[in-house]
Order: C-alpha cells, then structure tokens, then sequence
C-alpha cells in the first residue's frame, strides 16, 4: 500500500466474509456499542488512516478507534521502533507489586522504555500544571475512578461532585454517576450521591449576559455555578465539595467546545473555593487538539488530568501533594506492569513532539474545517472543531445517521456523537491530500443523501 496515492475502494461492505466474522464474534460477545460491520484485517495492507476490511475493501479511517490509535495504522515511527527490541514474555507483570526495566540506566536510554519512562514523559508534559506524580491503570474509565479517589481523599470529607450538562466519563459504576449524557448508560445502575450538574457552556462568547445555554441566567450574568456555591445564596456548601470534573472539550456529549468566559468562571470559582479541578483529557488529550491537554486552549489549570486512548495506557496525574501517602489506597494488578502498552505511549509522545504533529494537527484541523465550510452542504448547520478534534452537526440526527452509512459506502469510516453530530479523528500526521480526499468523500456522501 503506497499512502501517496492509495483511495478508498469499496466493492461491497459488509461483505460475506465480514457477516462472518461478525455472526462468531457475537456468539461469545455481549452486546455492546458496535457501529456498523466494518472488520478490520490486521493481516492485510494498512497504513496513516487507509485500512483494508476482510472482504478487500479500503477505507479511509477518520476514527483513529477514537482517537485510540493517534498515529493511525502501522505508522512507521511506532513500527520501526517495536522492530528494535527483543520482545519477551511476559509483557503484562503485576505491575503495582513489582517494576521492571529494559536494562539501561534509569532515566537514561533504556533499550525497552516501559511504566517509569512514561511516567517521567508525562510529569514533563504536565510540569506547567505543577504536576510531579502519575498513577498508571488499565484504561480511560479507571483514570477517571483514581482521579475521583485522589480528590475525595485530598477533600478529607468532602462529599459533593459537581460535573456538566453533556458529559460523559466511562462506563465504570463510578464514572457513570458523573455522565450526563445519554440516559442509556445509567439506566438502573447504582450511583454515587451527592453528584450535581450545571449547564456545559459553549456560546456565551466573551459576554456572559449573551449566553443562552444557561449557565450564565438573567441580567446580573452571574453563573449558575457560582450561585449554587454562594454560602448566603446556594444550597452546596464549597467547603464539602470534593472536585469539579470536566472535560475541557466535551466528546460523547457531541464535541462542544467551551466558550472563553465559561472557563474563565469555573477556574475563577475552583480557585476562589480550592476546590480540586479535574480535567478528563481522555479522547482530547495528548496533542489532537495541537496542544498537549485541550485544558493548555483555555483558563483553567487542572488538579488532577486523566489520560489514556493515544496514550495507551490509563494515567491519573497531579501533584505528590494531592495523591494519599498511605500503601494500598491506590492499587491496579496491570496498571504499570503493561509493558508493550506503555512502551508504546512513550514512543507516541516522542513522536508527537520530535515529529512537530501539534501542529500539523492545527493546520490541516484548520484545513478540514475551511474546506468543508466552503462546500456549503445542505442540511450541515455548524463545522467546529481544534486541531484533529472536529465535528460536523446537522440539522437533523436522521441526516447524520444517513450520511454515516453513506460515508461507509463511499469508504470512508465515521462517528456520531452527541444528538446529531458527526465527529473526525484523522491520524495525527494526516496529509493534506487526506484531509482533501476525506472532505470530498464526505461531500458526496452528505449529496447522495439530500
């Protein structure tokens, strides 16, 4: 596969061979979120965001499995590096109980980079936030539960969560109290209490009083956060608030970008109570947005940042002072004991950084967006987006659902989010010839419906 030249060829999809593959998966599979019969083959030509399926079409993939795989498929500053080391068994220890190296001299150029290199990579990356302490786990969700733990224990009694309108933080039972988006994932399960929601605002613009999505109601411009928090006024005393969580560009709950003002409030308020502020930067964070953290665009300086997709691996990182000093209050069997996953999230961030992807991700982020502003396309009522963080909202979901199967059709894979928004997460190194030929495909699939 030459990825100068390579398009999309779909012949028919799904496939025969793809209808099996998915009829034996769901033998054994619960059911789960799956979007459509797409079946990758891992054994067949991939490269930058261009796939091929088991029937032999090729698709061009503005997913990155949600922004899982940042560098798209079998990109050569990952594969080149893995093809370096002698690779082991075991690659997951038990890594909350042991530590392991790759043989060098610690800090130094280790043959095999594992949990301690990506946790030095990332106090690095978050030194500006006055952060010096990571906690590795398995997964975004559980990023999120530790970030939680870490902030009750620091509260010392603390018994109130604040989180937003549109939120959504994992599937686990504790990252389900705090999502607020749709309805489906709590239905019926357990919550934590004491967990409130305000307004997630994303067009007030830099004048409060012009906002209309409720955060900043009536004539004094005043937020409801900060009328909730008021000892004279409110009814959540600030003092028994163990954090606020959010995400600094809402995923899920339909890629909503936070107006100035609004951030501008919740750093004003987080620091006027010292209430722990929690970033969840799992499918914004590490450079898509061309900053490191989507929290760098904005006013707020995070306590606590929970990372995983393009990292690899689960991080909850703050400051020495904010994780409990007592053994056993924090614990994950494969947490720092995934060898081959955080050797990966290191030589991702290197990449990002030696590679200048930042700020590729700007300009061909910014190249998306123009390109698609100008195609004018009926039934497309907003084109938003930072860096390879972009979205498409139209006017009805009905649409949005029809041109994701249309895009599919075309060779081009997708995702919705929120109510009737499409998002794109290209291959942080995508070219602009990518960028020209998603666009297109994207045209002609929204045309084919309309």
């Amino acid at each position: 596969m030459d990825r100068d030249t390579v398009e999309p060829q779909v012949d028919d999809l799904p496939g025969d061979r793809a209808r099996e593959w998915v009829e034996y998966h769901h033998e054994s599979a619960a059911p789960s979120t799956y979007v459509y019969d797409f079946v990758w083959d891992r054994s067949a030509p991939a490269e930058g965001p261009f796939c091929t399926d088991v029937d032999g079409n090729v698709l061009l993939d503005f997913t990155s499995h949600v922004a899982a795989a940042p560098l798209g498929y079998n990109n050569p500053l990952i594969m080149d590096e893995l093809a370096e080391f002698d690779l082991v068994d075991p690659l997951k220890i038990a890594g909350q109980d042991f530590y392991v190296s790759g043989g060098g001299e610690p800090g130094g150029d280790d043959a095999l980079p594992g949990p301690a290199d990506l946790m030095d990579r990332l106090t690095d990356l978050t030194s500006h936030y006055d952060m010096d302490t990571v906690f590795l786990s398995n997964s975004g969700a559980e990023a999120v539960e530790n970030g939680l733990k870490i902030a009750y224990d620091e509260s010392d009694g603390g018994k109130y969560g604040i989180t937003f309108e549109g939120a959504f933080h994992g599937r686990t039972l504790g990252t389900l109290s705090l999502n607020r988006s749709k309805e489906v994932y709590r239905r019926n399960f357990p919550e934590i209490s004491s967990i409130h929601d305000v307004p997630f605002c994303d067009d007030a613009g830099s004048d409060p009083e012009s906002c209309s999505c409720g955060f900043f109601p009536g004539d004094d411009g005043e937020s409801r956060l900060r009328k909730k928090l008021d000892p004279d006024r409110g009814h959540v005393n600030p003092d028994e608030v163990a954090y606020v969580i959010m995400e600094p560009i809402q995923g899920e709950g339909g890629y909503r970008f936070p107006s100035e003002a609004f951030m501008e409030e919740i750093a004003a308020l987080t620091d006027e109570h010292d209430i722990t502020l929690i970033a969840d930067e799992i499918q914004s964070g590490v450079g898509r947005t061309g900053e490191m953290w989507a929290s760098d665009h904005y006013a707020i300086e995070p306590d606590v940042i929970s990372s995983a997709k393009g990292l690899r691996v689960g991080a909850t990182v703050s400051r020495s002072d904010v994780f409990p000093e007592e053994k056993s209050r924090l614990s994950s069997t494969w947490g720092a004991g995934d060898i081959i996953a955080s050797l990966q999230g290191v030589l991702t961030l290197d990449a990002i950084q030696e590679e200048n992807l930042m700020a590729n991700a700007t300009e061909r982020g910014r190249q998306f967006q123009e390109t698609l502003r100008d195609a004018d396309l009926d039934g497309v009522v907003d084109v938003r987006g930072k860096g390879l963080m972009l979205a498409a909202e139209f006017e009805s979901k009905e649409l949005r659902d029809d041109v994701v199967d249309a895009a599919l059709a075309r060779g081009l894979l997708t995702l919705s989010c929120g109510y009737k928004v499409l998002r794109f997460l290209p291959p942080m190194d995508v070219t602009e010839r990518e960028i020209e030929l998603g666009v297109d495909l994207l045209t002609k699939a929204v045309q084919d419906v309309n």
